[in-house]
């Protein structure tokens, strides 16, 4: 199973022509590439929940996928699609309040992130809290796929110390962060290869163990 390089092709089309008249002509390759899209995700659930006790076979594709379609009213940027595919994989699809995959295909910027993306208060604040008391076993949790806790994501991170923290904890640059996430990039290359499929698994079950950690932080 591959991302199809067609589906790439019109992504790259479609950011030369990010219009609805070329969206309307072209249509009928838009709907062949999100299908190529739903076939990947259908198969990629598949084998993340040979592992994963939280992801299993009855999760929709289409419950996952982000829409193309861009909510342009409060953004400057007026141009109607987005230029890549997206989904966000967990029980609830893409609207999981909690620990989930995220794929992302978009030609030169394709990746796989899991972990929590900017949770709620009451979770932040339990998440912090086993970081806290089990710095330790984060550590080694990331440790076992291979990860340290510089391969965090620090897109949302705090320039003070948290409420309850001070700056002097020697663990107060991870407990900055308001969102916990791993993330591996992947080529066009390797996304439309014959092993695109076995290279975002692997990925997948690397970052479990730090997975499992922020759900044993939310009693999951």
């Amino acid at each position: 199973m591959t991302i199809e390089k067609q589906t790439l092709d019109f992504l790259n089309q479609l950011r030369e022509n990010n219009n609805r008249e070329w969206f309307q002509e072209n249509k009928t390759i838009y709907e062949t590439a999100l299908a190529n899209i739903k076939e990947y995700i259908t198969q990629l659930i598949v084998e993340l929940s040979e592992f994963d006790p939280h992801i299993n076979t009855d999760i929709q594709a289409s419950r996952c996928l982000f829409r193309i379609y861009r909510d342009t009213r409060f953004s400057k940027d007026k141009t109607p699609y987005k230029t890549w595919f997206a989904a966000g994989i967990s029980v609830d699809g893409r609207k999981l309040d909690g620990p989930e995959y995220y794929l992302h295909i978009e030609p030169g910027k394709h990746f796989l992130a899991a972990g929590y993306w900017r949770p709620e208060k009451h979770h932040l604040n339990a998440i912090r809290q086993e970081i806290d008391y089990s710095y330790q076993e984060m550590v080694d949790a990331l440790a076992q796929g291979s990860w340290t806790v510089e391969d965090l994501s620090t897109e949302d991170k705090l320039k003070r110390a948290p409420a309850g923290y001070s700056e002097d904890d020697p663990h107060i640059e991870v407990l900055k962060l308001k969102s916990f996430i791993l993330y591996q990039s992947f080529t066009d290359a390797e996304i439309t290869g014959a092993k695109s499929l076995q290279k975002v698994v692997d990925t997948a079950k690397r970052i479990l163990p730090f997975k499992r950690f922020i759900h044993q932080a939310l009693d999951q």
